[in-house]
């Protein structure tokens, strides 16, 4: 930040005063005069002429010193003073990033530790996704929801808040039990078909296998891929016939590799997070500079202060003035 004057060419106004004052004609007022019964007699043994008197007033240096200033002070306003920042990045949208996450039934499991608290699998993707969504500063973000059938729980918006708090108040099975990702592929597909930006990334979030009969994630994924659609998966817990999960991770990389996205596998807290930076890399925000520059202006400054002057001076020459009248009087 550095201080700064927008309009300088207001100083080439500084001797406009001094010009008025030598151009203009002085200001003529008319003043009651007293004439004596004798004048004319006076004029005709004086032999002078009569003519018109002028009355100047006396100089007054305090009262010029403070036209001056508040001169000064207006100038110095119409110079308008400012404290400029240096040009701000604005984040520019460049993608729409859809979120389609699963909420069937088995994400209710309580077996993840999250800050020392258990929380049930659906509860911990909520927690750290809400920063993650709060960065995507240069996406327009969507939410789709799943289990036995896909629904838009947030359309393609700018508003990330809105989208956290969409989030928040999504929860296990409101979808349906069964985990149909064939169906939320297709379904965030065409959500993301009708948006116009270039660049389209859906990030699906799951930890069972797929138990639709309509249509085969590949299937879907094969769609999404002839839309320039990339798709990121994440795989929540352990594969298969490990620990008794249920997690089919063959088939979400299989989704990723034929969109040009990536696979991850999210087993606790810190695999999670570490998912969410990795997707930052992999998207990252894109700033464009402004042109306009963060402004403070100082001009009031300078202008209350001659406004005020003014005030003060009229004060103090009306009580001059009062003052005077009454010791004439006295």
């Amino acid at each position: 930040m550095h201080f700064d004057i927008a309009h300088k060419w207001v100083i080439l106004l500084l001797p406009l005063p001094l010009l008025v004052y030598w151009l203009l004609p002085p200001l003529r007022r008319r003043r009651a005069a007293l004439i004596a019964p004798f004048f004319q007699r006076a004029v005709d043994i004086s032999g002078h002429r009569p003519r018109r008197n002028a009355w100047v007033t006396r100089r007054n240096a305090f009262m010029y010193g403070v036209l001056i200033l508040c001169w000064l002070c207006l100038l110095a306003a119409a110079a308008s003073p400012r404290f400029v920042s240096e040009p701000a990045k604005r984040p520019k949208t460049v993608r729409s990033f859809l979120i389609a996450a699963d909420i069937s039934f088995s994400m209710a499991q309580t077996d993840w530790l999250v800050n020392g608290r258990r929380m049930s699998r659906w509860e911990a993707v909520k927690s750290l996704m809400k920063d993650f969504i709060a960065n995507r500063k240069s996406d327009q973000m969507a939410l789709v929801v799943f289990g036995s059938n896909a629904y838009i729980q947030a359309p393609l918006t700018t508003d990330l808040p809105m989208i956290n708090w969409l989030l928040d108040q999504t929860e296990v099975g409101m979808a349906g039990q069964m985990t149909n990702i064939g169906d939320a592929i297709a379904y965030s597909v065409k959500i993301l078909k009708q948006d116009t930006l270039r660049q389209k990334v859906m990030l699906l979030i799951t930890d069972g296998v797929d138990t639709g009969t309509d249509l085969l994630p590949l299937d879907a994924a094969n769609m999404a891929g002839k839309d320039s659609i990339t798709i990121y998966t994440m795989g929540i817990g352990k594969a298969s016939g490990s620990g008794g999960y249920d997690l089919d991770e063959p088939t979400l990389k299989a989704i990723a590799a034929g969109t040009g996205g990536r696979y991850f596998n999210a087993m606790d807290e810190k695999g999670l997070s570490g998912v969410y930076k990795a997707l930052d890399q992999l998207t990252p925000v894109v700033y464009q500079e402004e042109s306009y520059q963060p402004v403070t202006l100082l001009y009031y400054y300078p202008l209350v202060a001659g406004v005020i002057l003014a005030l003060v001076f009229q004060f103090v020459s009306g009580s001059y003035r009062f003052t005077r009248k009454m010791m004439s009087h006295a």
